[in-house]
């Protein structure tokens, strides 16, 4: 008897042994202890095998136990990309999954616990075991923190360091310029908490100096080239300072290893103010005519459209319709925009080029906008007229 049980032990071990191994037979059911029913149909044991964290790629067919199709990603001639074991999809996708390598392909029959359970989503019913052929395109091996072993760190002001990790070409970042990175983000303890690389994402395009990236980012970035990879150590009052920002908790140092992917120099246009009059209005917001034209002169409720670049008076742009390439529209004096530029609209014609110098009090006050505006800002507006609308005066 304890000879037949221990057989019958060897059987069961060598059963799990099978199921975690690569030597799973192809047209074969499998039965998991979740209850996922899986039969590989192609199988490519010595390439890239999926696992928990990967970014993969699949191509997929959806159906209910009658055949009823619900989904397809071939009707979109498109595969669908996510990240395994985080949730992004059913469980048992989640675990079907990792049973397969690159190019292979599969059934998956899922039990309603590991699927979508009692709710009906779209055209499945509630309580439905669903069958899935998928086939796995692609695999996106999650990145791991850069080697710096050996190689100089860098100290800049306020703490903040970096490592050159791998040298680029070109001309070096500025403020201004439009940069697209990739970039992994630790905590000190190297866990990962943020990858474009991992997401499968498209480079993150960022102007430098516009605050719409922690400080520590505006500034270790400068002075990087094309292709260079650079690790950068950034300080909580750099990052996100005291209170944090899920998921980052309070005063927390954080590592980033960056890669800048691309380039562009931003050129505004140049206003022609040489020798041009400087006219005070009675509200306090000077303006200087770059440009006249004959053109419609705006009135109050009108819906323009402008190109402009917002500066200090030091000449520091803190903002720019070119940065996003488009324009802005809004009605005049209706309150959507700072004062100080809604009284200047009202000097223009289409198609002229005014420089407005606002006083603060016309602009973002005795608060400013942290951390873009400083308290007492004064600023000044470049503005280009592209059209107006005129106002339907009803009686």
């Amino acid at each position: 008897m304890n000879k037949l049980i221990a057989f019958g032990l060897l059987i069961v071990l060598a059963s799990c042994s099978l199921l975690k191994s690569d030597g799973l037979k192809k047209n074969h059911e499998y039965v998991s202890e979740s209850g996922l029913k899986y039969t590989i149909y192609e199988q490519n044991p010595k390439a890239l095998k999926v696992d928990s964290g990967d970014v993969i790629y699949v191509h997929y067919v959806g159906s209910l136990e009658d055949s009823t199709i619900f989904d397809s990603s071939y009707d979109r001639n498109q595969p669908l990309k996510f990240q395994v074991g985080v949730g992004k999809v059913i469980k048992g996708w989640d675990e079907g999954l990792t049973y397969l390598h690159k190019g292979d392909s599969a059934l998956f029959v899922i039990p309603a616990n590991i699927a979508y359970g009692e709710r009906a989503v779209g055209k499945i019913p509630a309580n439905s075991t669903l069958r899935f052929v998928v086939k796995v395109v692609d695999i996106k091996k999650p990145i791991k923190p850069w080697n710096v072993e050996g190689k100089k760190r860098i100290y800049l002001d306020d703490s903040l360091s970096y490592v050159i990790v791998e040298k680029g070409e070109g001309e070096a970042a500025k403020t201004g310029d439009r940069v697209q990175m990739q970039y992994s983000g630790y905590f000190t303890d190297w866990k990962k908490f943020d990858s474009s690389y991992d997401n499968g994402e498209k480079p993150f395009e960022v102007i430098l100096g516009r605050h719409r990236v922690i400080i520590g980012w505006d500034k270790g970035i400068v002075g990087m080239k094309v292709g260079e990879k650079r690790r950068l150590y950034i300080p909580y009052p750099l990052a996100y300072g005291e209170k944090g920002r899920m998921p980052i908790p309070p005063k927390s140092d954080l590592i980033f290893d960056v890669e800048l992917v691309n380039l562009e120099s931003i050129n505004y246009p140049k206003f022609d103010l040489e020798g041009k009059d400087t006219v005070l209005m009675d509200n306090g917001v000077k303006y200087i005519v770059g440009k006249k034209t004959d053109g419609k002169k705006v009135k109050p409720h009108d819906v323009v459209s402008i190109a402009y670049v917002g500066k200090f008076l030091d000449g520091g742009v803190f903002d720019a319709s070119y940065d996003r390439k488009d324009s802005l529209t809004f009605e005049v004096a209706a309150g959507k925009v700072i004062k100080g530029l809604d009284y200047g609209m009202l000097e223009m014609r289409v198609g002229e080029q005014v420089r407005f110098i606002i006083p603060y009090k016309l602009a973002y006050g005795e608060s400013g906008r942290e951390p873009v505006i400083p308290a007492k800002s004064d600023l000044i507006f470049d503005v280009d007229l592209l059209s107006k609308k005129d106002v339907k005066v009803t009686l």
